[in-house]
């Protein structure tokens, strides 16, 4: 009698599973089962720390629906250990089903006693696969319960204890030395004109580092980890729940997590190392400060800063930023009606322990008019065009990497042939054998040495293919600067700004200014370009009187 095929899935949901159900145990389970019955195993399929409430995400077993419909190996069913490790959605699983069916292949799962092939099986699939789904959401609706509940209580909701104290029996209790630089954070905030950005140097400068927990591996406080803590209840004695809910994002069709206005709110159980009185204050000072930093002019009306970081501060070499200030309007209070735009030194300020002389703003309209002149005037030059044209026409030569790509796949396919004849031997043992154990220990050290390799090679692989794109990434970002350079002047008065934006970062490594406003009005000293547009230095003059330094310098992307 010919002998059926099959394929094997197994699956688990995290990687520290009970014995019963681990990925070993499911496939030795669906092995006995699939010996008794004479069904030959074809191929196996493993999700490992895959959720069964939906098929994506879970690439093996999409790659085994796709291997069915495409009728690779020709198989007559897929084993599994139980239905649940097929799928937790009732939908999904029917669906599954109706793709296999087609193809002639039914599933069965092995510790259910369960066979699609049979109208009862296939009903009984039907009515668990909904009860499985009824369960899951059923399991998460009581998690969720559960720990609304203990935040009406009171009671802290699992998950690392927040910085300031310490976790005991699942209760919060303050920890004095990490409680200090919240005390002190708190303190500066309210007694203070400074900010988070403002406290979190001054932290520095101090030297008061948190502890590393999950709030990353620096051990300085950022300025988004104080907002955080300054926003976080736990430091008033509260235990809030729902602060932050997911969202699914339409555009990626990932969870995204947003905060809420409609959150719980409890007295907690544990010490508050905050008083109610710095609370509040710090809670209207934040207000406050979020109306003040509220965007004004949003969307399309939204500023682009061109230099933000290119341009360098003539004093102490940090890259200036882009900054705006707002004319209050003094007819009606509150209200303002006109922004200006400027770039400056961010040291300008003793916030972070020093303090930069260079206190200048300059307007960002007159030191973006003088970078975008000097390109203009590098691309008016009469060999210019020629030059750019031979570079775009140069090709990228990727044939070594291209061999290192071919010889690697060689390789990947000797040591599947390998996987998939160790496989076979391994199916083929006999049971009766007395050196059985010993042969079958033998061929699951090559089988697992073999898939070490073949991650090893699949790991090389990825990473030269890698390479080889970005070789031509490359290529292709600096044909596209060329060719927007040659029509730079058309291209300038329609290009948004937040695409010469992108240009300049493109283009320029970094611009040096002077520490005064020149007579003529130039603030530029010189230009460093990334792009080796030029092949050596030139003098561009912006008027008769002064000439602009302008190095090109042959970087990576000359490659």
């Amino acid at each position: 009698m010919k002998k059926k095929k099959a394929y094997v899935y197994t699956r688990v949901s995290t990687s520290m599973q009970v014995d019963g159900y681990s990925l070993e145990a499911q496939e030795e389970r669906i092995k006995q089962y699939a010996n008794a019955y004479n069904i030959e195993i074809i191929n196996r399929y493993q999700d490992a720390g895959k959720s069964g409430k939906s098929i994506i995400g879970r690439n093996e077993f999409m790659m085994m629906l796709s291997d069915i419909e495409a009728e690779k190996d020709s198989v007559d069913y897929v084993l599994v250990f139980k239905l649940s490790r097929f799928g937790r959605n009732a939908a999904d699983t029917l669906k599954s089903l109706e793709i296999m069916e087609n193809h002639d292949v039914n599933l069965i799962c092995v510790d259910d006693g369960l066979d699609s092939s049979k109208d009862s099986g296939k009903l009984v699939i039907t009515i668990l696969s909904a009860v499985a789904e009824m369960e899951r959401e059923n399991i998460l609706s009581q998690t969720m319960e559960g720990r609304k509940q203990k935040a009406r209580e009171g009671k802290w909701n699992g998950g690392f204890a927040p910085i300031g104290y310490s976790l005991k029996d699942g209760k919060l209790y303050i920890n004095e030395e990490e409680a200090e630089p919240i005390r002190k954070i708190f303190d500066m905030y309210v007694n203070t004109d400074m900010g988070a950005n403002g406290i979190a140097k001054h932290l520095v400068n101090l030297n008061m580092k948190k502890p590393i927990r999950q709030n990353g591996n620096s051990p300085y406080f950022s300025a988004y980890l104080i907002r955080q803590i300054l926003d976080n209840p736990v430091y008033n004695g509260k235990i809030a729940y729902g602060r932050r809910k997911g969202k699914r994002d339409k555009t990626t069709g990932k969870n995204v997590m947003i905060k809420s206005d409609n959150y719980i709110l409890s007295e907690g159980i544990h010490e508050a190392l905050i008083d109610d009185e710095t609370w509040e204050k710090a809670r209207s000072k934040r207000k406050s400060q979020a109306k003040r930093y509220e965007k004004v002019n949003k969307g399309k009306d939204e500023k682009a800063y061109l230099l933000s970081s290119i341009v360098k501060c003539p004093i102490c070499g940090a890259g200036l930023y882009g900054n705006k200030s707002r004319k209050k309007n003094k007819n009606k209070e509150g209200e303002y009606y006109k922004d200006y735009y400027y770039y400056a030194c961010k040291h300008r300020k003793l916030i972070d322990g020093h303090k930069c002389n260079f206190s200048k703003q300059i307007k960002i309209e007159s030191l973006d008019r003088e970078v975008l002149a000097i390109i203009s005037q590098i691309v008016s030059n009469p060999t210019f065009a020629d030059r750019i044209e031979k570079k775009i026409n140069v090709q990228t030569d990727t044939k070594e990497i291209d061999k290192i790509i071919k010889k690697y796949e060689s390789k990947l396919r000797q040591l599947n042939a390998t996987k998939i004849n160790l496989i076979k031997q391994i199916d083929t043992l006999d049971f009766e054998d007395r050196n059985y154990e010993s042969k079958y220990k033998d061929l699951n050290l090559r089988l697992d040495n073999t898939y070490d390799q073949l991650a090893d090679i699949e790991d090389l692989i990825r990473e030269n293919k890698n390479k080889r794109e970005l070789i031509l990434k490359d290529k292709m970002t600096s044909d596209n600067v060329y060719k927007i350079l040659i029509n730079f002047d058309s291209l300038l008065n329609v290009m948004e700004d937040v695409d010469k934006k992108r240009l300049c970062s493109l283009l320029i490594d970094e611009i040096q200014l002077y520490e005064e406003k020149q007579e003529n009005g130039q603030w530029i000293k010189s230009l460093s370009f990334k792009l080796p547009i030029i092949e050596e230095d030139i003098n561009i003059s912006l008027d008769n009187k002064s000439h602009v330094e302008t190095v090109a310098l042959l970087t990576k992307l000359n490659k």
